[in-house]
């Protein structure tokens, strides 16, 4: 490195070589304000600083506030609502949400003024009484009595639970109760009644609501499944469920259904004039089928109790009678050798296995022909069903069903037991038709008209004016 010239970097911002085409001796206004202090080309430069600030400030606009318009003058319906608005809604108990800070102006009071009236809104629970929710809002005891008893009058039937009270307390008897002003409520979809103080003590008032009664008939596509469908169409839960049950009487509906048979449904309906919708039971179930026999059943009392009939007047079919006790069976139909008796003989019935005093039902409606003691059979029940069937239930440990009297399916006439001849508690089951034992697991019942004459021909016309609702509309 001896006698080698060093080379330096060039200080930042100085310009190493002249610009191509340019001379070195030529105006820069870029100049380094750091260098060369007050030389010629430092004042050059510092003038032209200068002169860009002057020129910036020159066009700059000006500090001064802005000149805005003259707000209009307010008429006296804007400063009505300013008010209403403002902080005057608080004289009488509104929220305004924001907090109002103590001034000087504030003067303590020695004692809150009394307030001349009281309105509330209290609702009707389960196991409410007029009378108790009166007094938790504040009337005296004697008053919310009197009112509970005008109301009562007017609603017979109770008010139900969820109902809104609207009540106006007046003035203070005591320490807390207060004098009923006025109430009202809905005592019903069809009636609202008023209790209004007047000269003479309470009085009630009703004032009756026109209820429109015209049912509602659903209709739709059955497409990927029954059950969604009726729901997507606005059908309840429960109106669903009992078309199902209806339906479930003729065919399968897990698998006799398909996507491109139509549902039709007409289902019971009150709509008050004021808005209010209150659905009922379904009254029909309709269902039609491609490729199949169409199904119209309507629901009709029968001896007493609702069924479903159809379009014909017929009653449902039965797929067949319904397992009189729960357990497996344990002997079927047939010849077969005696458990005592030691030898072949025929089995009339089948046996079902289960536990002592298990419950024993009807298989099917009916009615009592014998309930007593039936030799090798023990406690035995004999039931008629119509049509030619009996059915008995023998070995029983104790009969609840007496002699005469009339059963429904499913209802309870017995326990299971081990009397007779028995080698241990079951239930021996027997189905006989026409004085003919048959296989019980074989039974089905054949449809038959139900209805006959003049309750045939109502039948026919509610059905007639259940299949019009909707149509033309």
């Amino acid at each position: 490195m001896g006698g080698a010239a060093v080379l330096r970097a060039p200080a930042f911002g100085t310009r190493t070589r002249p610009l191509q085409g340019r001379r070195a001796t030529d105006i820069d206004l870029v100049v380094d304000l750091g260098s060369n202090l007050f030389s010629r080309r430092w004042w050059r430069g510092l003038g032209t600083l200068l002169l860009l600030c002057g020129t910036v400030a020159f066009l700059a606009p000006g500090f001064e506030p802005l000149a805005g318009g003259t707000p209009a003058p307010m008429g006296e319906v804007e400063a009505e609502q300013m008010e209403a608005l403002a902080i005057a809604p608080l004289n009488t108990g509104s929220q305004t949400g924001l907090r109002m800070a103590e001034t000087a102006a504030v003067e303590p009071l020695s004692q809150a003024p009394e307030r001349p009236t009281v309105e509330l809104f209290a609702t009707f629970n389960r196991g409410d009484s007029v009378a108790d929710l009166l007094q938790r809002a504040g009337a005296a005891s004697n008053e919310a009595a009197a009112a509970a008893r005008l109301i009562a009058r007017a609603a017979p039937s109770g008010i139900s639970p969820g109902t809104t009270i609207a009540v106006t307390l007046g003035q203070r008897l005591d320490g807390s109760s207060r004098l009923i002003e006025r109430l009202s409520l809905r005592a019903g979809l069809a009636l609202k009644v008023t209790v209004q103080r007047c000269a003479g003590g309470l009085e009630l008032t009703r004032i009756p609501i026109a209820v429109d009664t015209t049912p509602l008939r659903i209709r739709g596509r059955v497409g990927d499944g029954l059950y969604w469908a009726l729901r997507a169409a606005g059908v309840s839960q429960g109106a669903a469920a009992d078309y199902l049950k209806a339906l479930a009487g003729q065919i399968d509906v897990g698998s006799e259904v398909s996507p491109d048979d139509k549902f039709d449904l007409v289902i019971a309906n009150s709509r008050a004039a004021t808005g209010e919708n209150v659905p009922g039971a379904l009254l029909y179930a309709g269902l039609d089928r491609v490729g199949a026999s169409d199904f119209q059943l309507m629901r009709w009392p029968v001896g007493g109790r609702m069924q479903w009939l159809e379009a014909s007047g017929v009653g449902r079919q039965t797929s067949g009678m319904i397992y009189p006790v729960q357990g497996r069976i344990t002997s079927g139909f047939g010849l077969r050798v005696h458990p005592i008796l030691r030898f072949a003989r025929m089995h009339k019935g089948i046996d079902f296995g289960a536990h002592w005093g298990s419950p024993i039902v009807a298989a099917a409606d009916g009615q009592v022909l014998r309930a007593g003691w039936a030799g090798g059979y023990g406690q035995q029940v004999r039931l008629a069903h119509g049509g030619g069937i009996v059915t008995t239930y023998s070995h029983m440990s104790r009969i609840v069903a007496p002699a005469g009297s009339i059963v429904r399916q499913g209802e309870l006439i017995g326990y299971v037991g081990s009397t007779g001849l028995s080698t241990g508690p079951h239930l021996h089951y027997e189905v006989y038709r026409d004085g003919v034992p048959v296989n019980p697991l074989g039974v089905r019942f054949a449809s038959r008209a139900q209805l006959e004459g003049a309750e045939l021909e109502a039948f026919r016309n509610r059905l007639r004016a259940l299949l019009s609702v909707g149509v033309g509309g």
